[in-house]
């Protein structure tokens, strides 16, 4: 039987997550880390588990939000090499991720460059999303420079993390509430060569499709009465629309 995501994270990796951050960071108290987690992991649900990494990551390893995030950059690790990897090669990187997705709020500009890097070898799209809810105006602004990020994984965080309905993730109506600023991204990403972010952009689009469904016909109707509609955009479209059925009326959308 494959292994459960949930059981990667168990007493042995604890112990290498604690090896790791004693050879970074001298002050880090690792015998008290391995105390806290050695067996209290095993019980629990993987997103519990996560938590439960997190805080004791929060309380055990020095110094502020800055000082913990420059102790997992030196870590983590090269980039990914390529388009997937995020949750095999990267997935060890998730309680850290839990982390910044927990205090980012702390230090608002260290953990925009932190989730920007961590999202090259892992994911950031929860990470992001505290952010988004405290900070949305600035974020969008950054994550519409993103959307034009050299990096494949930093162009899809900045449409996953806008998701509406993200798996795992709490609910977020950023796009609905601020839809001027969210449709500008997702027009800019339509046109990615990447699968990968073309996936993200179209299942961003599907989330709408059945919160706003008139908007999102909407929108999709006015990259579609454009000159040229790329391969890309037209499968975009149908990757947004596959759960549609054209039962609602278009509706103009709201002026830029």
């Amino acid at each position: 039987m494959a292994e459960r995501l949930c059981d990667a994270f168990d007493d042995a990796y604890v112990d290498s997550l604690a090896e790791k951050l004693a050879a970074v960071t001298p002050d880090f108290a690792a015998t008290d880390f391995r105390t806290a987690l050695h067996g209290k992991l095993a019980a629990l649900p993987f997103l519990a588990r996560m938590d439960t990494l997190a805080a004791a990551l929060n309380a055990h390893l020095p110094g502020n939000f800055a000082a913990k995030t420059a102790a997992f950059r030196q870590i983590w690790g090269a980039e990914l090499p390529g388009e997937t990897g995020m949750f095999s090669i990267g997935g060890w990187l998730w309680p850290i991720a839990r982390y910044a997705e927990h205090h980012g709020n702390e230090d608002f500009s260290t953990a925009v460059a932190f989730i920007r890097d961590l999202t090259c070898r892992h994911t950031g799209e929860f990470a992001v999303r505290p952010l988004l809810v405290t900070r949305p105006d600035a974020m969008l602004a950054i994550m519409t420079e993103w959307s034009h990020d050299p990096s494949v994984h930093v162009r899809r965080l900045a449409s996953e993390g806008l998701r509406i309905r993200l798996p795992w993730a709490k609910k977020l109506t950023l796009a609905l509430e601020r839809f001027n600023a969210v449709r500008v991204i997702l027009s800019t990403l339509k046109e990615d060569t990447s699968r990968f972010v073309q996936k993200s952009v179209g299942n961003n689009l599907n989330d709408l499709y059945k919160e706003a469904p008139a908007l999102a016909e909407a929108l999709v109707s006015e990259w579609e009465t454009a000159p040229t509609l790329s391969a890309a955009a037209r499968w975009v479209i149908r990757h947004g629309r596959r759960n549609f059925t054209r039962t609602c009326l278009s509706t103009p959308l709201p002026r830029p």
